[in-house]
Parts: structure tokens; C-alpha cells; sequence
């Protein structure tokens, strides 16, 4: 469903991301750990068009999405929850969702989202800037769901929410992946979490991916000398 393959991304002259192969099947969610600065953001805005790839492939579904702009990446499939959330802060929760659907014929906000976010519906009428950061990721979340996406990137969805809020994503993302049979890739520093959701885990560092296991065969103390400062 997402096939990357030897993808170079520079900022100017200074090369950031070396090389990577990334490859991730339907129905399958993979995980990108890494410390602060090694590439996992440059990586997610590469795939999603916000950063120029200097040379390589991305396809999405068989269709190489390399060199098109973010919104035909939407329109060919992918969708980005980014990090810090970055909802519309002056609209309402349905409003914010609503601007997912800014290309469908039917406005209305599937009923499937609020069953997964049951306090999106609540609050659904409240501000986006009122909400917590947890309830703001949900948020995030399912303004990139309602655009029916075959590949959902979400980089680093845990960063400063509480750990109850944190079970409550892994849970909803397990849901997703159950109902709608999407790729999920998502980037991430808090192990627990990629334990609970990944089928596959990569290390990125200096712009490369150096490690690869399956969630079943992944040695975590190693992960967490990968991730130690």
C-alpha cells in the first residue's frame, strides 16, 4: 500500500533523510522510533508532499505520488494527523472535521467517528482551542479519517498527552485499522505505545533507517538504548 523506496530529502545542501526503503502492506500499521532530530518529521512531510524529495519513488496503492503536490496525495489516498496537532483553534469541533470533507458531496460527519470518539460528539459545538491536547488529537485524528484514507501518517500522536488519553488513541487506531482495513504508519517515542499498535518496528537515526523487527521478535531493551539520549 506504501512503497518508498531509496528516498533522499535535503533542507538546501544538507542531506536529511539518506536513502530510505519503506514498504508497509493493507491493514498493516508500521512504526518509525526515534529520538528528537533523526528524521522522523522530515520523513512524514516528504510523504506527504510538504517537503520535495531530492530523488527516489513514493507510491501510494501502485500510483507514484512522488512529484505530485499534498492535496492530489490526499486525493490519491494519504492522509497526515501532524505533530502538534495543528486543529483550527477558532472553529468548533464539527467544524474542524468538517473541513476534512471540504471535497465530498456529503458534509455530514460519519457516524463511525463519533462511535470511535465518543467526546468529539460531546464537545462538538466547543472551540478547538478549549479542548485538552488529548481531546485535540482526537481531533486531529478524525478530520484526516473522514477523508477515507488508504495510508493514515500520524507523527507523533502521543507527544505530551496524558497516558490514559494515550490508551484511549492506541485502542481507536487498533478500531480503525479492525473497520476500514487501512496502512497506518506512525512515528512515535513512547514504546508502550508502538508496542500496542505497530505490526512492525523501525529505528530511524541520522536520516536512516538502521533497525527492523516485528513486534513479536523486537528486543526492547534495544529499542530503548536506540531511544536513550
Amino acid at each position: 500500500m506504501l512503497h518508498v523506496t531509496d528516498l533522499h530529502v535535503s533542507y538546501g545542501q544538507s542531506e536529511a533523510l539518506h536513502g530510505i526503503d519503506l514498504h508497509a502492506k493493507k491493514n498493516e500499521t508500521v512504526a518509525i522510533m526515534g529520538r528528537n532530530g533523526m528524521g522522523k518529521t522530515t520523513l512524514f512531510k516528504s510523504l506527504m508532499g510538504v517537503l520535495p524529495a531530492k530523488s527516489g519513488t513514493i507510491q501510494v496503492d501502485g500510483q507514484d505520488v512522488t512529484k505530485d503536490e499534498s492535496y492530489l496525495r490526499v486525493k490519491k489516498g494519504l492522509a497526515y494527523v501532524p505533530q502538534g496537532r495543528m486543529i483550527f483553534p477558532t472553529l468548533t469541533v464539527l467544524e474542524n472535521i468538517q473541513t476534512g470533507l471540504e471535497n465530498a458531496r456529503d458534509k455530514k460527519v460519519p457516524d463511525e467517528i463519533y462511535a470511535l470518539f465518543p467526546v468529539l460528539f460531546d464537545m462538538r459545538n466547543r472551540k478547538g482551542g478549549n479542548l485538552s491536547g488529548g481531546q485535540q488529537q482526537q481531533l486531529a485524528i478524525a478530520r484526516a479519517l473522514v477523508t477515507n484514507p488508504k495510508v493514515l501518517l500520524l507523527d507523533e500522536p502521543t507527544e505530551g498527552i496524558q497516558p490514559s488519553i494515550i490508551k484511549d488513541i492506541a485502542r481507536a487506531l487498533n478500531e480503525i485499522r479492525k473497520m476500514r482495513e487501512i496502512t497506518i504508519i506512525v512515528s512515535e517515542q513512547v514504546l508502550s505505545f508502538a508496542m500496542d499498535v505497530a505490526d512492525r518496528l523501525f529505528v530511524i537515526e541520522g536520516g536512516r533507517l538502521v533497525h527492523e523487527s516485528s513486534r513479536a521478535g523486537t528486543d526492547v531493551a534495544r529499542i530503548r538504548q536506540f531511544l536513550s539520549v
